[in-house]
C-alpha cells in the first residue's frame, strides 16, 4: 500500500508539472501575440470555452471601452501641449516684467499655481470623459422631479409596510414592528387611528377594495381583518404643507424620530379584529385581498400560503410547494391570481380562475431570496431579490425575463405605478430608485442629512390619484415619507 501511494503521488506531481509547463507556454504565446500586434480576427479565432454570443458581446463592449480611452489619450496629449505652451509663456513673461528677470522662486511659484489649475482641469476632464463609459449603459434624470412632501412620524419601531386606501376617505396605512398599525391623514401627517389587536410585529397592511376594512399580517402567526371609521382633519395652511426640497428649510433636523414623541397617543384605538385568520405555524409575513374582497391570502414562514374565506374565517386552500420560508404574497387587481415569493430563490403563480382546480407555475431566475413579486398591467410580474436584481416577466413565457435591472444593494418590497408603468425599488442601502418596465433608470429619490430615510427602506406604495403625494416609502428609521413624483416631467426627460 505505501508503495502504491508513493507512485500515485509521483504521477500526480508529474501531471502538475506538465500542466504548469503548458500554462507557461500559453502565457508566452499570448504575450508574443500582443507584442507582434496580431490582427484582432486571429485573436478572435483562438479556442475559448465561452459561447460565441457571449464572446462577441464582450468583444463589442471592450471595443467601446477602447474607443473611450483612445479619446482620453488624445485629450491628454492636447492638455500636455497646453501645459508646455503655458510654461513657455510664463518663462517669457518672467524675463520681461519690470525689465528684469524674475527670481527662480517667484517663477516656480507662479508656474506651480498655473500647473495646479491645469492639473485640476485634467482631473475634471478625465472624470467627465470616463463617466461616459458608465453613463452609456444607463439613463438618469435630474432630482427636480422628486420632492419630499410629508413625514409620518409616530411609530416606536421600524415600519415594515405601507399602503394606501382604495376607497374614500383616502388614508395612508403603516405596519410596524412595534405591534401596531397606524392610519394617517396624507395631507396633514396626523395619525387618525391605531390598531393594537396583534401581539407580534405587524408585517404588512392592505386595504379592502371597496369597504373601510384593513388586513394585517403579524408575527403572532395570525392575520386580522379590522374595520376603521376615520374623519379627515381640515387641511392645514399652505405654509405648513409646503414642499421640502434639498435647498429649503429641512423637514426634520433629527437623525431619527424621537421615540418619546408619540404622535399616535391621542388618536382613536382599535383593539379587536372583526375576523382573525388562524392556521399558520409560523410568522405571517404578508397578506392581501383577492379581487372582490371576499377572500384573502396569507404568506408565512411555515413555507405555506393560505387562502381564506373572510366572512367565515375558514381555510379554503393551503398552498404548499416552496422549499423555504415565504417572504411576500400579492394578488392580481382584476383576476383570481396570486403570486408568492420565497427564500428558496423562486416565486410561484397560483391560478384560482377555475373553481374546480388551481394550477401553479414556478419562476426560477434569481440566485438569492425573492423578497417580493407583484403584478402589473396585463400579463407581467415584477420580482425583486436579495441578489440585487429586479426582473420583469411575461406570464406567457416563464423561461426568461423580458427585462433585468441590476442594482448595488438588496431590494425589499417593490411597488409598481400601474398607470405609468414605473417601478419603485426600496433598498437596504437607504436609497429608493425609480425604473420603467424596460429597465431604464428614471430617477433616484433625494436623500441627504436633511431628508430621506436614514436606515433601510423596507417598502413602498403608489397612490396614482392623489394630487400631492403619489409615492410613499417606509423604513426601519420608524417613519414613512410621502413624495411628489412629477411623472410627466419624469417621462419627458426619459
Amino acid at each position: 500500500m505505501p508503495t502504491e501511494s508513493g507512485s500515485c503521488s509521483a504521477a500526480r506531481q508529474a501531471k502538475q508539472k506538465r500542466k504548469s509547463h503548458s500554462l507557461s507556454i500559453r502565457r508566452t504565446n499570448s504575450s508574443e501575440q500582443e507584442r507582434t500586434g496580431l490582427p484582432r480576427d486571429m485573436l478572435e479565432g483562438q479556442d475559448s470555452k465561452l459561447p460565441s454570443s457571449v464572446r462577441s458581446t464582450l468583444l463589442e463592449l471592450f471595443g467601446q471601452i477602447e474607443r473611450e480611452f483612445e479619446n482620453l489619450y488624445i485629450e491628454n496629449l492636447e492638455l500636455r501641449r497646453e501645459v508646455e505652451t503655458l510654461n513657455e509663456r510664463l518663462a517669457a513673461e518672467g524675463q520681461a516684467i519690470d525689465g528684469a528677470e524674475l527670481s527662480k522662486g517667484q517663477l516656480k511659484t507662479k508656474a506651480s499655481h498655473s500647473t495646479s489649475q491645469l492639473s485640476q482641469k485634467l482631473k475634471t476632464t478625465y472624470k467627465a470623459s470616463t463617466s461616459k463609459i458608465v453613463s452609456s449603459f444607463k439613463t438618469t434624470t435630474s432630482r427636480a422631479v422628486c420632492q419630499l412632501v410629508k413625514e409620518y412620524i409616530g411609530h416606536r419601531d421600524g415600519i415594515w409596510d405601507v399602503s394606501v386606501a382604495r376607497t374614500q376617505p383616502v388614508v395612508l396605512g403603516t405596519a410596524s414592528a412595534d405591534h401596531t398599525a397606524l392610519l394617517w391623514s396624507i395631507e396633514t401627517g396626523r395619525s387618525l387611528a391605531k390598531y393594537t389587536g396583534h401581539v407580534g410585529s405587524v408585517n404588512s397592511i392592505k386595504f379592502h377594495p371597496s369597504e373601510q376594512l384593513a388586513l394585517t399580517a403579524s408575527g403572532d402567526q395570525t392575520a386580522h381583518v379590522w374595520r376603521y371609521a376615520v374623519q379627515l382633519p381640515a387641511p392645514q395652511p399652505a405654509a405648513d404643507s409646503s414642499l421640502c426640497g434639498e435647498d429649503e428649510v429641512e423637514c426634520s433636523d433629527k437623525d431619527e424620530p424621537d421615540a418619546d414623541a408619540d404622535a399616535s397617543s391621542d388618536c382613536p384605538t382599535i383593539r379587536a379584529p372583526l375576523t382573525s385568520l388562524k392556521s399558520h405555524q409560523g410568522v405571517v409575513i404578508a397578506a392581501d385581498w383577492l379581487v372582490g374582497g371576499k377572500q384573502a391570502v396569507t404568506a408565512s414562514w411555515d413555507r405555506t400560503a393560505n387562502l381564506y374565506d373572510v366572512e367565515t374565517s375558514e381555510l379554503v386552500h393551503s398552498l404548499t410547494g416552496h422549499d423555504q420560508e415565504l417572504t411576500h404574497c400579492c394578488t392580481h387587481p382584476t383576476q383570481r391570481l396570486v403570486v408568492t415569493s420565497s427564500r428558496d430563490t423562486t416565486f410561484r403563480l397560483w391560478d384560482f380562475r377555475d373553481p374546480s382546480i388551481h394550477s401553479v407555475n414556478v419562476f426560477q431566475g434569481h440566485t438569492d431570496t425573492v423578497t417580493s413579486a407583484v403584478f402589473t398591467v396585463g400579463d407581467n410580474v415584477v420580482s425583486g431579490s436579495d441578489d440585487r436584481t429586479v426582473k420583469v416577466w411575461d406570464l406567457k413565457n416563464m423561461r426568461s425575463p423580458i427585462a433585468t435591472i441590476r442594482t448595488d444593494s438588496a431590494i425589499n418590497r417593490i411597488n409598481v405605478c400601474v398607470g405609468q408603468k414605473i417601478i419603485a425599488l426600496p433598498h437596504d442601502n437607504r436609497q429608493v430608485r425609480l425604473f420603467d418596465m424596460s429597465g431604464v433608470r428614471l430617477a433616484r429619490l433625494p436623500r441627504s442629512s436633511r431628508q430621506g430615510h436614514r436606515r433601510m427602506v423596507c417598502g413602498s406604495a403608489w397612490s396614482e390619484d392623489h394630487p400631492v403625494c403619489n409615492l410613499f416609502t417606509c423604513g426601519f428609521d420608524r417613519q414613512a415619507i410621502g413624495w411628489n413624483i412629477n411623472i410627466p416631467a419624469l417621462l419627458q426627460e426619459k
